[in-house]
């Protein structure tokens, strides 16, 4: 039994190995094939700059929510004074709210017969539902409410102009946010011959109840629309063949040298505090400057936009008259 080399009792082990035995069906070879480019960090699930892109889209997402609401929202104009004005403008309203046992006087007196004169419809309510719908501002009484503005397409602005008989003159507004100061510039622009004003749909005042009685009724005749990308509407009006001038301080002409006043004209009025933006400042043919005495500051928005127009209107009238 010696040359038996297998021990009795012992137990044969079997191979642990799993899988095929021979090949790997090419499953090896597919294994190791890329998969692409790496995603980008804002892309992939889970990622902290994709949570944050996320968050940032949200975000921007309530603001266009809330910023549509509020177009659709009709205005409360709280107080006396400012409901006695918006009236003497013709600022169209659907509704005047009187406090009920109000105190009335000369101001409340004048607004009851104003809006019954114009038919806008009287309503007496409790104090406290007054102070709900002017969201608790001081209004002594008196709320005018007034419906969300009716703004023009903007593209509908240049076809207004064509059709008025005349060379198209436009008005638009980079990044003014002082609803007086819209409201000047529309009365300017009525007053002065303009056909239309533009209005960017971000960083800009709309058109408000303050921007209405600035505007002493002139709004009720001017055109005024909203571009979504202000840049990109100037580009389009200059491939139809509208010359682009931007009030600048640092302008490449002044005021007496601008030639362009009796062709067909957009004139851009910057903001407040900055000026023209980079890519609106980028877009125009010319920038106009105005010249001041030595030591004068610079002028606001509204006077600015004036000046121009009436440079504009005097060039026009002139050009007539030859």
């Amino acid at each position: 039994m010696a040359g038996n080399s297998r021990r009795r009792g012992a137990v044969r082990k079997e191979s642990t190995k799993k899988g095929p035995v021979v090949g790997s069906g090419g499953k090896r070879r597919k294994a190791l094939e890329g998969k692409g480019p790496t995603p980008k960090a804002k892309e992939r699930t889970g990622h902290p700059a994709q949570r944050k892109a996320a968050a940032a889209a949200a975000k921007a997402e309530k603001q266009r929510a809330a910023a549509k609401r509020a177009e659709e929202t009709p205005e409360i104009i709280a107080g006396r004074n400012p409901v006695v004005e918006s009236l003497r403008a013709r600022v169209p309203a659907t509704a005047l709210y009187v406090a009920l046992n109000i105190d009335s006087d000369d101001r409340v007196r004048e607004a009851v017969r104003t809006a019954a004169d114009h038919g806008i419809s009287i309503l007496e309510v409790p104090r406290d539902e007054l102070d709900r719908k002017t969201g608790g501002a001081v209004h002594q009484g008196l709320g005018l409410q007034v419906p969300p503005f009716d703004y023009t397409d903007a593209d509908d602005l240049l076809t207004i102009a064509r059709n008025s008989g005349d060379a198209p003159l436009l008005v638009a507004l980079d990044g003014v946010t002082d609803p007086r100061n819209l409201g000047a510039v529309v009365r300017s622009a009525a007053a002065f011959g303009a056909h239309g004003v533009l209005l960017p749909r971000r960083r800009s005042a709309s058109m408000t109840a303050v921007a209405w009685r600035t505007s002493a009724g002139a709004a009720a005749r001017m055109p005024i629309g909203v571009a979504p990308n202000l840049t990109r509407q100037l580009r389009t009006w200059a491939d139809e063949g509208l010359m682009v001038a931007g009030l600048d301080a640092d302008g490449s002409t002044d005021i007496d040298g601008l030639d362009l006043a009796t062709e067909p004209l957009v004139v851009v009025v910057g903001s407040e505090g900055r000026g023209l933006s980079r890519l609106v400042r980028e877009t125009c043919d010319v920038t106009v400057s105005i010249p001041m005495a030595t030591g004068v500051e610079s002028l606001n928005a509204s006077v600015a936009g004036a000046v121009l127009l009436s440079e504009v209107a005097r060039r026009r009238r002139a050009a007539g008259r030859t």
